[in-house]
């Protein structure tokens, strides 16, 4: 690869060469560091043996003292198979560790928590769920991540129902949640209804799902979901069994064919499938729409070529305004629930999350801030705090 080549990060005007790129990865990017230092004969004596002896002994008399002695109780495991990495698709485990570094990196600068990550060479759902079992006493909560549909939602709900720790695939839930607060921000901004907006949602894989699905659990009954053959509907024979099971919960009006039949006098575009949405098709949308444009780095259709249409724009992109991103929910989400002691992460969490998010902006929205920038210093506290009481709540 070139030294000399360039790529855009951020925004248009700054441009970042392989060199510094490269140079930031050297080595990875996050460590262990030590609470306090270990420079004496003392200091190792009671960090190492004997010292450590004694806790450990302790620990084996009371499994329960784990949570106050190691740090296991709010260390979250980053775990991959490299299946679906960002845009980059199935490049496997190696390949993926820079990505889960920087997840665990981010779990730390937004939250607070210690996070390993943890690349498995294997796709197959047994293994996956039986190496979390046997990993289960080194870590108190586990972030699947960038694992392939239909296989992510297997292994998420078996983890879940294997671990007795909080669980969750942050490409379906994080950005569902995410998705939801911006679309609170922008009915508000709109002065419309939100229940009831017309959603199309492209795409039919961890995303598009958990969108749909948290879309439908606040009210929203009209949202018709698309993959590469077009309109899910229950008349199509060649689906796998979570978009069969997803057809009968959406499409209320029958719809079939494709983009062109679901866009038409639609409020919502939500793109969650990396394709690309002519701009002709966007202006069939009702007037006043909303275009969650978020496949990364290319959205499906230019911002500015969406404005022309659309009432709000969003992205997954920094460069632009509105950028629908991950990183508001998932750490508050993941300290919230470490925080409450919960054992699962609920729907009710889910909600709470993204009413936080919302929330910290609600005295501040306009066309152009329907959601808190990531580096917002109040996002993180309110969705844990907001999490953390939901899960006391039903406790």
């Amino acid at each position: 690869m070139s030294e000399n080549a360039t790529h855009p990060v951020n925004s248009p005007q700054i441009v970042i060469g392989d060199e510094e790129i490269f140079e930031a990865h050297q080595g990875g990017k996050i460590n262990v560091g030590l609470k306090s230092p270990l420079d004496t004969q003392r200091a190792l004596s009671i960090a190492y043996t004997p010292g450590v002896a004694q806790v450990s002994r302790a620990i084996a008399a009371d499994q329960t003292l784990a949570a106050r002695y190691t740090w296991a109780h709010r260390l979250v495991a980053v775990v991959s198979d490299g299946s679906a990495v960002l845009g980059l698709g199935d490049i496997g485990p190696a390949a993926s560790l820079p990505v889960m570094e920087g997840k665990a990196a981010l779990f730390k600068t937004f939250a607070g928590l210690d996070s390993i990550p943890i690349v498995l060479d294997t796709k197959d759902p047994d293994e996956i769920v039986e190496t979390l079992v046997r990993l289960r006493p080194t870590f108190g909560a586990v972030n699947l991540e960038d694992i392939s549909a239909p296989r992510c939602f297997e292994i998420e709900r078996r983890a879940i129902e294997a671990l007795d720790c909080p669980v969750m695939h942050d490409d379906q839930h994080g950005t569902a949640i995410v998705v939801l607060a911006a679309l609170m921000g922008a009915a508000k901004v709109l002065d419309r209804d939100m229940t009831a907006m017309r959603v199309v949602v492209s795409g039919a894989g961890a995303a598009g799902v958990a969108c749909t699905n948290i879309l439908l659990s606040v009210g929203i009954s009209d949202v018709i979901v698309l993959d590469s053959q077009g309109i899910v509907h229950s008349g199509r024979t060649d689906m796998n069994s979570v978009k069969v099971e997803l057809a009968q919960r959406t499409n209320p009006g029958g719809r079939t064919g494709g983009l062109v039949e679901a866009i038409a006098g639609a409020d919502v575009f939500l793109g969650a499938s990396g394709g690309v949405i002519p701009e002709e098709l966007v202006a069939t949308m009702a007037p006043g729409g909303v275009v969650f444009a978020l496949s990364n780095p290319d959205p499906e259709i230019h911002p500015d070529l969406a404005a022309k249409y659309a009432a709000i724009v969003a992205t997954g992109r920094s460069d632009f305004p509105n950028q629908i991103n991950n990183v508001l929910a998932f750490p508050g989400m993941f300290r919230g629930a470490l925080d409450s002691g919960a054992r699962r992460i609920t729907e009710a969490m889910k909600l709470a999350a993204a009413e936080a998010i919302y929330s910290v902006v609600a005295d501040e929205l306009g066309p152009d801030k329907i959601v808190p920038s990531p580096l917002d210093p109040r996002v993180e506290p309110a969705v844990a705090a907001a999490v953390a009481a939901a899960a006391e709540s039903a406790s």
